[in-house]
């Protein structure tokens, strides 16, 4: 099966792609292209992934630059590939040519962003703790100084739980309330003291509000849609040992 890769007009013309998990070479619960050397794959399949995923963005395998994401605001700026152990970070900016910035998810949201006058581009993990800290004003900051204007900026979220699948209790309402009232519009009633959280939503709201100029979600669920996407609240709903990791990447 040949890989499947979705795409924004709004990052065009930089080569980009949110990859499903179709055409890839793993199997059992992580059947597809499963790009997570963090998960229990066996490592020969998720190299064998990778490096699909490289030949589809036409570099190397090595030039496929990716972080140890952690839920933080943290962004790294890079030149070069990265040898050895991964920086702990959620985002990665660069304005070198031949490196494709590569984010996991499997729920979260995969951010990426092009500038492509100024030939700067990022990407960004970002579910609702990394959002709500700043981690994608962050990578706006960070391509700023790189030569970035913000308003020249195009920013789309990759397939993400939606709404209707991210059931949360009324704890996870009061870190959104806390940062500011106005957070409940994200917030709709579930089942008793639950709550519908609206994750793409909030990310939009915040990249509109730090003025990029443009930002679109593609509206793909990654918990509803199981033959296409990894999600990892489905997997823990359907007591699976682990699940796979989507990869989403952009290079200039």
């Amino acid at each position: 099966m040949t890989l499947e890769i979705l795409t924004s007009d709004l990052l065009s013309p930089v080569r980009h792609g949110f990859f499903t998990r179709r055409g890839g070479a793993s199997s059992g619960i992580f059947a597809g292209l499963n790009c997570g050397h963090g998960s229990s794959d066996q490592t020969e399949a998720v190299a064998l992934n990778r490096s699909r995923v490289a030949e589809a963005m036409d570099v190397p395998s090595e030039a496929l630059v990716g972080v140890h994401q952690v839920h933080s605001p943290t962004v790294l700026t890079v030149e070069a590939p990265i040898n050895g152990d991964k920086p702990k970070a959620d985002a990665v900016v660069t304005a070198t040519p031949g490196l494709a910035l590569t984010i996991l998810t499997a729920d979260c949201q995969p951010v990426l962003f092009a500038d492509s006058d100024a030939n700067v581009i990022g990407a960004a993990h970002a579910g609702w703790r990394g959002a709500l800290d700043g981690v994608l004003e962050a990578t706006l900051e960070a391509m700023e100084a790189l030569g970035a204007q913000r308003e020249n900026i195009s920013a789309v979220i990759g397939p993400s739980i939606s709404q209707s699948a991210y059931e949360v209790g009324p704890e996870f309402l009061d870190d959104f309330v806390a940062d500011t009232p106005d957070n409940t519009r994200f917030f709709a009633n579930g089942q008793g003291d639950r709550l519908q959280f609206d994750l793409p939503a909030f990310g939009l709201h915040r990249l509109r509000e730090a003025g990029v100029g443009q930002a679109e979600w593609t509206r793909h669920c990654t918990y509803s849609d199981p033959d296409r996407f990894y999600s990892y609240r489905r997997s823990t709903h359907a007591k699976e040992a682990d699940y796979g990791r989507l990869i989403s990447a952009i290079r200039l």
